[in-house]
Formats: C-alpha cells, sequence, structure tokens
C-alpha cells in the first residue's frame, strides 16, 4: 500500500508531462493541415538587410560585428551572475551564515573586476568604437 501512495505523488507530473507533450503534437501538426501552403515567389525570395544577396559569401567582412557581439554576450553572462548572486546573498531564509556572505561578497567583487579589467582593455584598445 505504501508503494501506491508513493506512486500516486507523481500521478500529477505524469499529467502535467501528458498534457504538455499533447500540446506539443498539436501546435506541431494542426498548422501543417491548416495552414495554406502556396507561398509566393516574393516571400521564399532571400532577405537579407532588405536587398538582393549580390556577392559571394566568401568575400572578407568587419570583424567588429564580432566583436560586438561577443561583448554582449560577456556583458549578457555577467549579468546572468549577477542576478541569483544579489537576490541570494543576504536572503535571511536561506540560513547562510556571516562568513559566507563575507566571502561571496568580496568574491563577486574580483569577478567584477576581472570583468572591468578585460573592459577597460577593449575600450582602451578601441573595439567598442564603431568604424
Amino acid at each position: 500500500m505504501a508503494t501506491a501512495d508513493f506512486l500516486l505523488d507523481y500521478l500529477p507530473i505524469l499529467v502535467f508531462l501528458g498534457i504538455a507533450l499533447a500540446l506539443a503534437l498539436a501546435f506541431t501538426f494542426i498548422p501543417m493541415l491548416i495552414a495554406p501552403n502556396a507561398p509566393d515567389a516574393e516571400k521564399v525570395s532571400t532577405y537579407e538587410c532588405g536587398f538582393n544577396a549580390f556577392d559571394d559569401a566568401r568575400t572578407k567582412f568587419d570583424v567588429q560585428f564580432y566583436i560586438v557581439a561577443i561583448l554582449f554576450i560577456i556583458v549578457d553572462l555577467d549579468v546572468a551572475f549577477l542576478f541569483p548572486w544579489a537576490v541570494t546573498l543576504f536572503n535571511p531564509t536561506l540560513g547562510a551564515d556571516r562568513a559566507f556572505q563575507i566571502f561571496a561578497f568580496w568574491s563577486m567583487f574580483v569577478f567584477l573586476a576581472v570583468f572591468a579589467i578585460g573592459f577597460l582593455y577593449e575600450w582602451k584598445k578601441g573595439a567598442l568604437e564603431w568604424r
């Protein structure tokens, strides 16, 4: 009897997974059945920045686009680390002792210092200037 009660505790999870699977399948296959499937030539044409492609894809390009993208990813990851840290650092419900809080506080400042040094280096080298 205890095993049946234990398995009944997982019944809501199985129901949730079943509903999620049914919705995923419905959202995948119903549009295939009811959506019109006759795109015109303009809709399937190559679209890139508002004009047709006119050159080879293997030509030289400005690396500045990739530098800005990499900098965006770095800043985004920095924020992704900062948010959970800020939420949990001084949360009294977690029961962390004072020594751990002080360690976590200063370790984040080391992380931010390394980030700031890298950011200042990029700024000094001119990577943030759009040429």
